[in-house]
């Protein structure tokens, strides 16, 4: 009997966590649709052998650029199984609070938190026909931080609460989870001192947190969870000597 091939979208999938998911969604079999504001990173992607990506340029706090997404969607696929919500502005610093712009703080709010609401909004109609799931990827800033990052805390500290809200909202027809990275990059000239002070012994890499996406994906009986990736650091204990 020939298996469905399910269908996956990405939001901020040129990005470095981003692109981590798709190419380990294109391994596993997956159809995914790339979504990215900026059409160069999106040409950098690549599919292996058989892989079928589909490119969407679109920014997700545009609610009318949303829609044409999942319009192409719709008529490439006609069907959506697994929503990743992960499109963001990366960098957490925004200044001193007493500084902060009204229209950077919007900005980050509306990329990092209203992009989520908006791609969960318009996909409900597909995910639930497909009985899918929705995977946020927020972070460990979410419950602690750093000096100079409310803007970018409070949007992933609202993306949990989404996360739950929507849970409640949708099911039993579409499950809706978290990841929170911690520390994840692809650098080579991390110094030994960045690996051990991680309990895991390592930073994490894009590819720990596809596994986690693509395991949610498939958790049946997991919705409303966030799972923590940030090997071991937000239970460690740090006293400056």
């Amino acid at each position: 009997m020939e298996i469905e091939t399910r269908t996956a979208l990405v939001t901020g999938a040129g990005g470095l966590i981003g692109a981590g998911c798709v190419a380990h969604l294109l391994t596993q079999g997956w159809r995914v649709a790339a979504l990215d504001r900026d059409r160069a990173a999106l040409e950098r992607l690549g599919a292996p052998a058989g892989g079928d990506l589909l490119r969407l340029e679109a920014d997700v706090a545009d609610e009318s650029a949303v829609a044409r997404a999942l319009a192409e969607l719709d008529d490439w696929a006609g069907q959506l199984d697994l929503l990743v919500n992960n499109a963001g502005i990366a960098d957490p610093v925004s200044g001193a609070i007493e500084d902060l712009s009204l229209d950077d703080w919007n900005r980050r709010i509306a990329v990092n938190l209203t992009g989520p609401f908006l791609m969960t909004k318009h996909c409900v109609p597909l995910l639930r026909a497909a009985k899918g799931s929705i995977v946020n990827v927020a972070s460990t800033r979410a419950i602690m931080s750093e000096p100079q990052t409310e803007a970018y805390t409070a949007a992933k500290g609202g993306l949990v609460a989404l996360t739950h809200a929507t849970a409640i909202s949708l099911g039993p027809d579409i499950r809706v989870n978290a990841v929170a990275p911690g520390w994840i990059s692809d650098a080579d000239d991390l110094s030994p001192a960045d690996h051990v002070q991680q309990p895991a012994g390592r930073v994490g890499t894009p590819r720990d947190v596809a596994e986690a996406v693509a395991y949610l994906a498939g958790a049946g009986f997991v919705t409303g969870a966030v799972l923590v990736l940030d090997g071991g650091m937000t239970r460690k204990m740090i006293y400056a000597d």
